[in-house]
């Protein structure tokens, strides 16, 4: 068994796709079929059975599965450590981004642009949850996501900057007479909110399950100038952290302090003790360098 075809079968079962797969690895759908073959011939086992549209693991698959990610993630380190002998001149640095942060990156991301330009910045913007477990399985070298985290989790935490949350509502009727909102205000008003795999709607949902508050929630999306939209349509009304608001028309719209504890805290995470790679503490430095708080961290 060797590493590449290791890597087609944990990308086949990820994606339960042969095309995407193929597609994500840049090879013919041809050739992965062919290795994932190999693979099971020289097991001497049946990985995958095809079940309609879904791939479903077997017994073996499924600890072949595990153990792959495991592998996989302990090559990737294996790369970076050889790659970081040619100190910071090349590499690739793998970053995790809820969507709605990528608006607050240009300043550190041009940075480090600007002093490692022959690193290659990888993004991936997904939820907060998502981009943890990312990190947890090796995909990713470092992320941003929402404080505070489980303790379980075994990541090493840079916290950056803490926000307010708003209530984002039309300049009209009687949101233009509020000067704050109570949680307990929104349970009578339809409500726009991040999608599932974000940690501020977990946050939010469990607020709102302490206050005995149940939501009535209209739309979920991942965009926060979506969600802006529906509220300009009259859908809704959204929250959302000060430095989105800050971001849109006060003219139609208009963003009001929700009175709760809750803050918008994000925080840089990697895998606490493995191997940090020259680019990702390069990193590191100029977060640290563009948010003086957190140097002191």
């Amino acid at each position: 068994m060797d590493i590449k075809t290791l890597r087609y079968f944990v990308e086949v079962v990820r994606q339960q796709s042969f095309t995407r797969a193929a597609q994500n690895l840049y090879v013919t759908q041809p050739t992965i079929s062919k290795m994932l073959r190999n693979l099971e011939e020289e097991l001497a086992c049946t990985l995958l059975i095809r079940d309609g549209r879904k791939l479903l693991l077997t017994d073996t698959g499924r600890v072949v599965y595990e153990r792959g990610i495991a592998i996989l993630a302990e090559f990737r380190q294996l790369e970076a450590e050889l790659s970081d002998i040619h100190h910071l001149d090349k590499g690739m640095l793998r970053l995790g981004i809820p969507p709605m942060v990528g608006m607050l990156m240009a300043g550190p991301i041009g940075l480090y642009r600007q002093r490692y330009p022959g690193v290659e910045l990888k993004i991936s913007e997904f939820g907060s949850l998502t981009v943890q477990q990312a990190v947890m399985n090796g995909e990713l070298d470092m992320a941003i996501t929402a404080l505070p985290l489980d303790e379980e989790q075994a990541f090493s935490i840079l916290p950056l900057f803490s926000h307010p949350l708003y209530v984002l509502a039309p300049r009209s009727g009687e949101w233009v007479q509020r000067d704050y909102i109570e949680p307990k205000a929104l349970a009578a008003h339809p409500l726009l909110l991040y999608n599932d795999d974000f940690a501020l709607s977990r946050q939010l949902m469990q607020l709102f399950a302490t206050q005995g508050i149940n939501p009535s929630v209209a739309v979920r999306s991942g965009q926060w100038d979506f969600l802006a939209a529906m509220v300009q349509a009259g859908v809704g009304i959204a929250i959302l952290p000060e430095p989105v608001c800050r971001k849109l028309d006060k003219t139609i719209l208009r963003w009001i302090p929700l009175r709760s504890p809750l803050r918008w805290e994000l925080g840089m995470i990697w895998r606490e003790s493995v191997y940090l790679s020259h680019s990702a503490q390069a990193w590191l430095r100029c977060c640290k360098e563009f948010w003086p708080a957190s140097a002191g961290q």
